[in-house]
């Protein structure tokens, strides 16, 4: 899809950015898209923006950046993957993410800072619930039956597969997946993550860790594991936090397992502030 089929999409360099990205984002938020051909990811994203730009009927126009027709343009964003959206809106960027989220995603990204723009006779499209892991196994499995030349797809099944708690399913996936694809952000990411959680294979629950760290606050194997199960959770400043006091106190506990799952952790997660503010700490207590 392109301009001559939606006016809501167009193609973005760097003698258009400034009107009719920065400028034109004064009146309509716009939706920029960083992909390549070569890019197997942005083959499935692509089209899922192209069809909300349409459905969204102006609500906010899609500018598309071929990196390697725009690398000076890439480089001043600070691409390092691709595909990598970003949201800009009165001349700022709002927001934005990495990866090829599926369309329940994209919709929540889009419903947190603009709605739909419906033409006169036009019915506005029904909420869409959230995909559950399940529901993106089944639908992905299917995908790659129908079209088993997409490597793309497989790393959005081990994705999926390891959101559903079968990290041994994702894990062999991950080792299926060609090199171009083992090398992504979301598949080192994901590999990471699965190598923390075999760590916590045989470790006590959560409450139990609690309850030695009340007990003797210098349990340092606990602060590690909580660690691990905070990270992996839906916490992962505190667990980031464990870490850190692991490092300031006992250094060389275990040798120097603080410092290692600090790294590891930075490698997980997907969130550029929150590593920075700890890769800052970490290090001004390491230097």
């Amino acid at each position: 899809m392109n301009a001559a089929v939606s006016p809501h999409i167009f193609e973005v360099d760097q003698s258009n950015f400034e009107t009719e990205v920065l400028e034109a984002s004064l009146t309509t938020p716009v939706l920029v898209d960083f992909w390549a051909t070569w890019c197997g990811p942005c083959k499935s994203l692509g089209p899922l923006l192209e069809k909300l730009a349409v459905e969204y009927n102006g609500a906010f126009r899609l500018g598309k950046v071929d990196v390697d027709q725009n690398q000076e343009l890439a480089g001043v964003f600070g691409i390092r993957s691709i595909p990598t959206v970003i949201l800009v809106k009165d001349g700022q960027i709002l927001d934005g993410f990495a990866g090829a989220l599926p369309e329940g995603q994209l919709r929540q990204f889009l419903t947190r800072h603009l709605e739909p723009l419906a033409d006169e006779f036009e019915q506005e499209p029904e909420e869409i619930a959230p995909e559950s892991p399940e529901q993106a196994i089944n639908r992905l499995q299917q995908e790659i039956a129908a079209d088993p030349n997409r490597p793309e797809l497989k790393l959005d099944l081990a994705i999926a597969l390891a959101h559903a708690g079968q990290a041994a399913a994702a894990e062999t996936e991950l080792d299926a997946l060609p090199a171009n694809l083992a090398t992504d952000a979301r598949a080192v990411r994901l590999r990471s993550q699965l190598n923390l959680a075999r760590s916590l294979e045989g470790t006590p629950p959560m409450e139990v860790l609690q309850q030695r760290l009340h007990a003797n606050p210098q349990d340092w194997e606990a602060h590690d594991l909580l660690g691990v199960r905070l990270l992996l959770g839906n916490d992962p400043a505190a667990g980031l936090e464990h870490w850190l006091l692991v490092l300031e106190k006992a250094r060389d506990w275990n040798d120097g397992q603080a410092k290692k799952r600090l790294l590891a952790a930075f490698n997980t997660l997907d969130d550029a502030e929150l590593v920075g503010r700890y890769r800052r700490r970490m290090a001004s207590l390491l230097f």
